[in-house]
């Protein structure tokens, strides 16, 4: 296949991650500690209904990907969504959505970091920023060395959380059926108490809005596509096989949960020892599986860090790259990695896991807040991105194996389906904030992508492929 190449510049950064790489990475980027320790927390809302939430979500989250898929085929860039919104609709697109988006980046970072700084700390009998200035360095060394070693890290890092869940699901299924020593028959005893919906449609509306982002971290697969061996086949694949994973892995351990545990004891957990999936693994008695869910959850934590730090670094090249940040964040070093933008993610990154600790009044949890509004953002500017540049990418037979189904009338459901959750989001008091957070964070980013074109001059939108 013929490389994309445009101002951007893509093909300077380094072509050395595989497809088992990209293929891993999704896997690892949405099974995060969120799964572990919030589960709970839509099941508690929804009931056993909560599954019709994350089909849902995992439905929007395939078309979403399917329309990125395609626009990542034909045109491979380190800046994936934000450059095709550039492409699609202006610079002064591109620039908010890739701003945006790396301070999602950062601040989850933050959060990631802390959470296992805080739980390392505790096991060495240490201040939590021992261990956190040591994992950030490991993890700035991993991302400063070429990009295929990144690649094998990361891909280790979502292999021991996938084990972990196949692991779960097995031992779960095995105490459903009373195939374990001691144990009979389950039944549906647990699943009957309380019936489907115990608390109504409204209470599914709650879990959907749990769940929502449940599939979040999965469109790094497409920044990373940029370094792949062969993007074409390397999205086609993942984007192909992550969902149906994922999906499996989030219903199926929904589903063991709500099986084994009566609906009371199931809620959100702050700790290993409250989350779900450990009281269900104590049921099999199983020696110390407290401390192993620790470790898996520090995991899964360091892994999206890592995954992030990538992300975000990869992000601020392609800006840089074109002329929506500052020229030196484009340079790469003699393994094509773009070492300054790596060196600005990880201060930026360091500053968000001491903002976690300092926690001014109201500042933390606003910036948190806007998250999942941000996440929502880059959905609808996917959505848009795609009903531009379709027709484009038909016209000059850009359009590869990977393709959206059923153009337009299916990108305009998922957009109606994105813009439903928002209601459902500005119906919630306690999600509302999100929404209001991201307004504000949006208006901001978009003044400074408005100073930005003044001051630099209009120039064309990035729309120079050459196959």
């Amino acid at each position: 296949m013929s490389q994309s190449a445009t101002r951007e510049g893509s093909a300077v950064l380094s072509r050395g991650l595989r497809t088992r790489h990209l293929t891993m990475m999704g896997l690892g980027s949405a099974i995060g500690a969120g799964l572990f320790l919030g589960t709970g927390v839509g099941i508690r809302a929804a009931g056993p209904a909560v599954v019709l939430a994350y089909l849902i979500t995992g439905v929007i989250t395939v078309l979403i990907m399917r329309m990125l898929g395609e626009m990542v085929a034909a045109r491979p860039s380190a800046g994936s969504f934000s450059s095709y919104a550039e492409q699609a609709y202006g610079p002064w697109a591109g620039f908010s959505v890739g701003w945006l988006y790396w301070f999602m980046m950062v601040m989850i970072m933050g959060a990631e970091m802390t959470g296992a700084a805080a739980i390392m700390g505790a096991w060495f009998d240490v201040a939590p920023w021992i261990p956190a200035a040591v994992c950030v360095a490991v993890l700035a060394v991993v991302n400063l060395t070429a990009v295929r070693g990144f690649g094998e890290f990361e891909f280790w890092f979502a292999f021991i959380k996938v084990a972990v869940i196949i692991a779960f699901l097995v031992i779960g299924i095995a105490l459903i059926f009373g195939w374990l020593p001691g144990h009979s028959f389950v039944g549906t005893g647990n699943l009957a108490a309380e019936g489907l919906m115990p608390n109504g449609v409204s209470g599914v509306a709650a879990g959907l809005l749990a769940v929502a982002f449940a599939f979040g971290g999965i469109e790094l697969v497409t920044i990373a596509a940029a370094e792949s061996e062969d993007p074409e086949r390397s999205v086609q694949t993942a984007v192909n096989s992550i969902i149906w994973r994922i999906g499996v892995f989030y219903i199926g351990s929904v589903l063991v949960i709500a099986f084994l545990l009566p609906f009371d004891q199931i809620q959100g957990a702050e700790t290993a020892a409250e989350s779900p999936f450990t009281m269900v693994l104590e049921m099999a008695n199983i020696p110390g599986i407290v401390g192993i869910m620790e470790l898996v959850i520090v995991i899964a934590l360091l892994s999206a860090f890592n995954a992030q730090l990538y992300g975000s670094s990869r992000l601020c090249y392609s800006l840089a790259t074109r002329g929506d940040a500052p020229r030196v964040f484009a340079r790469v070093s003699e393994n094509k990695v773009p070492v300054p933008a790596v060196l600005l993610s990880v201060f930026f990154g360091v500053l968000s896991v001491g903002l976690q600790w300092w926690n001014p009044p109201g500042l933390l949890d606003f910036l948190l807040s806007a998250i999942g509004g941000c996440l929502v953002v880059i959905w609808l500017t996917v959505i848009a991105s795609y009903l531009r540049l379709h027709p484009r990418l038909e016209a000059r037979g850009e359009i590869t194996r990977v393709r959206m189904w059923g153009y337009p009338w299916l990108a305009w459901l998922t957009l109606a389906a994105v813009i439903a959750i928002v209601g459902l989001m500005l119906a919630d008091e306690q999600a509302r904030g999100q929404v209001i957070a991201v307004c504000v964070v949006c208006a901001v980013v978009l003044a400074a992508a408005g100073l930005t074109t003044l001051i630099r001059g209009r120039r064309a939108p990035e729309d120079g492929y050459v196959r």
